[in-house]
């Protein structure tokens, strides 16, 4: 398994946001988790990030147990995050969202080769690159936020609701570049509501609600289960 996470909790102060979660990502692999606002999914992202310490519970990466550590070296580790809402620098160009990305390293080789493949990924950037960012659609500062935390070479993309806000169609063009990038050799932790687009696309999901672990399974089986397309997908028969 590329990650494993064990028994973990996160309080905020007296309140206690994640009660125990395990789940692995083998390498290679989308797994997806899907649940209502405030289940804790986000949170746990966070976690896995660096930016919130666990109160307990242990998160092994690759063999490496890596609880608590700072996000610069999960980042160095292949770790990254392309965080909800995107939050790109918009006074920045296309360009030099992308060289931040990269910040950890210097301009070499792989660099060199890590913009051409973004570029390949999200072909709508490559007219872009001298564009401010804050005056991109919302769908093309998605794609950058995404192409930003590839030229960060990870390992694990920990993806935070990517479709929100956008119109269908751009939220199939969106899936559609994640699946590329699994097929690039990077692993996928996917955050999303839209449950179907999710369990589609998932190798694995799980279902959290208020917390905790409710559900899991291949992506496929969750997408045929009655409860999950109740709850999930609004659909009663």
């Amino acid at each position: 398994m590329l990650l494993t996470i064990e028994g973990l909790r996160v309080a905020y102060g007296a309140i206690e946001a994640l009660h125990g979660i395990s789940l692995r990502v083998g390498e290679g692999q989308i797994v997806t988790l899907i649940g209502a606002n405030g289940a804790g999914k986000t949170t746990l992202l966070r976690c896995l990030s660096g930016l919130i310490r666990p109160a307990s519970g242990r998160v092994v990466f690759d063999g490496r147990e890596i609880t608590g550590m700072p996000p610069h070296a999960l980042v160095r580790l292949g770790i990254v995050q392309a965080p909800e809402g995107r939050r790109i620098f918009g006074p920045l160009t296309v360009w030099e969202n992308l060289l931040l990305g990269g910040y950890l390293y210097t301009w070499d080789a792989e660099a060199a080769r890590r913009f051409q493949l973004v570029l390949r990924l999200f072909p709508a950037l490559r007219v872009r690159l001298t564009q401010r960012g804050g005056t991109l659609s919302g769908g093309e500062q998605q794609m950058l936020a995404i192409a930003r935390a590839l030229m960060a070479r990870p390992r694990l993309l920990l993806l935070d609701e990517p479709s929100t806000g956008l119109a269908p169609v751009l939220v199939r063009q969106i899936f559609e570049h994640i699946g590329d990038i699994r097929r690039e050799g990077v692993t996928v932790l996917l955050v999303e509501q839209n449950a179907r687009q999710a369990l589609r696309l998932a190798d694995y999901a799980y279902v959290m609600e208020r917390g905790t672990i409710v559900l899991e399974g291949p992506g496929h089986a969750l997408l045929a289960d009655r409860a999950v397309r109740s709850t999930y997908l609004g659909i009663t028969s």
